[in-house]
C-alpha cells in the first residue's frame, strides 16, 4: 500500500509563509501525477495543483501565483510552498498520488489568521 507522509502545516498569519512536505513510500516517478488538495471546513476537496510525471503542472485560479509546487527527485520528495496566505487558505491540505489507484495522504492542517 502507497503511503504519501505530509508534514509542514501550522500556523501563520495573513501574508505569511508555509512550506509542505510529502514523501511518498514509492518512487516519484511510479505515479502519473502528483499533487496537493485542500479541504476547508464545510467545502469539499478542492485541487490546488497537480503535476503530472512530464508537462506543465495545473494550478487552480485561487492559487495561481502565489503556491509553487516542485519536487527533489533525489530526495524522492514534493514540496509546496505557500506563499502571500489569506484566512481562505485555511483548509486541511493532503497530497496527492495517481498510479494504479488514486492516494491520499493524511492531511495537514494550515490555518491563517491574525
Amino acid at each position: 500500500q502507497v503511503q504519501l507522509l505530509e508534514s509542514g502545516g501550522g500556523w501563520v498569519q495573513p501574508g505569511g509563509s508555509l512550506r509542505l512536505s510529502c514523501a511518498p513510500s514509492e518512487s516519484i516517478f511510479s505515479f502519473n501525477h502528483l499533487g496537493w488538495y485542500r479541504q476547508a471546513p464545510g467545502k469539499e476537496r478542492d485541487m490546488v495543483v497537480l503535476m503530472p510525471r512530464t508537462g506543465s503542472k495545473i494550478y487552480a485560479d485561487s492559487v495561481q501565483g502565489r503556491f509553487i509546487m516542485s519536487r527533489d527527485n533525489a530526495k524522492n520528495m514534493v514540496y509546496l510552498q505557500m506563499n502571500n496566505l489569506t484566512p481562505e487558505d485555511t483548509a486541511v491540505y493532503y497530497c496527492y498520488a495517481e498510479g494504479t489507484q488514486n492516494y491520499w495522504g493524511q492531511g495537514t492542517q494550515v490555518t491563517v489568521s491574525s
